[in-house]
């Protein structure tokens, strides 16, 4: 396909995918079950780092995690004793087990108590540094309190060679305008043309088979090679094609 009609194409499959229907199938409806700010950015959060496996799991597990918070995660996470941690005793997503889970309700208390929130901790570097920089920034701040080292691997490190598809899904949630119900514009700290492609499996096969991306792993490289690409295309809303790429490959098995 020559540029003009790829951009074309790929437009195309973003707005069909990019609506409510979208929603029924995804982790993104876990955060779309709150109204209040500070509720939907932790349900996000959480849904969003146990974002990998079989979606059925990863939607059953998460609304696990928010039935265990009595259904307001922003009131038990900063309200909370350490006696009522035990109530997560228990729960396992995939290697995500009931050890990780007591520290990231430890963790994101700290963040809302002394770190100014979800939104203020991870996007105050964003306008010094790109964002994968930011992000591991943010990472270090995530896990200043004690912690057992194998919880580390559950939030990723960009500088590490990763392509942090789960943090940029959840920011692409936080910060794109909710102009068709989807993502939630919440963030107005940070503006759309800073964000990163949720690169996975889905996403990276498409982009490759359209020309779009070369690197053959999907990690920090090929995520930065594909950042580059998609902000030819759109460089104000970049990652409105995560829509595009996750749609074909998922959904219609491009």
């Amino acid at each position: 396909m020559k540029f003009d009609e790829l951009k074309e194409f790929l437009d195309l499959k973003a707005n069909h995918y990019q609506s409510r229907d979208f929603i029924s199938a995804d982790p993104i409806q876990i955060p779309h079950r709150f109204t209040k700010k500070e509720d939907i950015e932790i349900a996000g959060f959480l849904a969003a780092t146990i974002a990998w496996g079989n979606r059925t799991s990863i939607i059953k597990n998460a609304n696990e995690m928010m039935k265990l918070m009595d259904e307001a995660p922003f009131d038990f996470i900063v309200n909370h004793q350490t006696s009522d941690l035990d109530v997560f005793d228990g729960f396992v997503h995939r290697t995500f087990n009931a050890t990780d889970l007591k520290y990231f309700v430890q963790a994101i208390k700290n963040i809302y108590v002394n770190k100014g929130g979800l939104e203020f901790c991870i996007t105050q570097h964003v306008s010094k540094m790109p964002l994968q920089t930011a992000l591991h920034h943010f990472k270090k701040d995530f896990f200043e309190l004690p912690h057992e080292l194998r919880t580390e691997k559950h939030l990723a490190d960009p500088l590490k060679g990763s392509a942090a598809k789960r943090i940029n899904m959840y920011l692409r949630w936080m910060v794109r305008p909710n102009t068709s119900g989807v993502d939630f514009g919440l963030w107005k700290s940070m503006h759309p043309r800073n964000l990163s492609c949720p690169l996975d499996v889905h996403s990276g096969t498409v982009a490759r088979k359209l020309g779009i991306l070369n690197r053959k792993q999907n990690d920090a490289k090929a995520l930065l090679e594909l950042d580059k690409q998609l902000r030819i295309m759109d460089s104000e809303d970049p990652v409105k094609y995560d829509f595009a790429l996750f749609g074909l490959g998922a959904f219609e098995k491009f």
